[in-house]
């Protein structure tokens, strides 16, 4: 599948917001949109009004660059929302939120989602004692998440999360530091996701 290999901040520059896509960078005066908080390019600083389809174009558009999906799969993930019981958007989110490579991250075991898609792909990361290495991977309930028993693939470990020490685990995940296990206590709620997301504009956007 085909990814974003462009500049990460300008990424966050153009939607206006920090989708924390440099890991500890981004919490640092380092931060691009700290220092340049308008749009890339040499009508940056223009204002500009959005119609209410660029508006939700540009809230689809910031979901995706987060978790780091192309459209192809995004709209998959809306298509099986919307056959799922609950609410559509709601829906959606958990779905992203329940990738593999998400859960890492968000277990602080990788100072980003990009990092943690590396560790899922070169093969660090086992699912219930068996090794997984599609970064879509959607958890279940009950699930436990391991590591490459390495001593590199430990220390590695251990100094991604001394630098997430900023970060809290969401309550849908147990975090076992002195094992590295993740286990998934429950499935992620509303709650437990961003809540800078407008997830229905993005419903609103597909039932066009």
């Amino acid at each position: 599948m085909g990814r974003y290999l462009g500049p990460k901040c300008r990424i966050c520059r153009r939607i206006g917001t920090k989708l924390f896509l440099k890991g500890p960078r981004c919490y640092t005066d380092k931060c691009a949109l700290s220092r340049r908080p308008y749009a890339p390019g040499q009508h940056g600083r223009i204002r500009t009004k959005l119609s209410n389809y660029g508006l939700q174009l540009r809230e689809k558009q910031k979901v995706k660059r987060m978790y780091g999906v192309l459209e192809r799969q995004f709209r998959r993930y809306f298509r099986i929302a919307q056959r799922k019981k609950g609410v559509t958007g709601t829906v959606l989110l958990q779905l992203l939120e329940r990738r593999l490579d998400n859960v890492v991250y968000q277990a602080g075991f990788a100072t980003s989602r990009a990092q943690a898609r590396q560790m899922v792909r070169h093969n660090w990361v086992y699912v219930n004692g068996k090794r997984v290495n599609i970064p879509s991977y959607l958890v279940r309930e009950g699930d436990e998440i391991s590591f490459k028993n390495d001593e590199k693939v430990k220390q590695h470990l251990k100094d991604y999360k001394q630098l997430n020490k900023k970060r809290p685990v969401p309550l849908w995940l147990m975090v076992d530091e002195d094992k590295n296990t993740v286990k998934i206590v429950r499935l992620p709620e509303r709650e437990d996701m961003p809540a800078d997301i407008k997830e229905q504009m993005i419903v609103e956007l597909y039932s066009k």
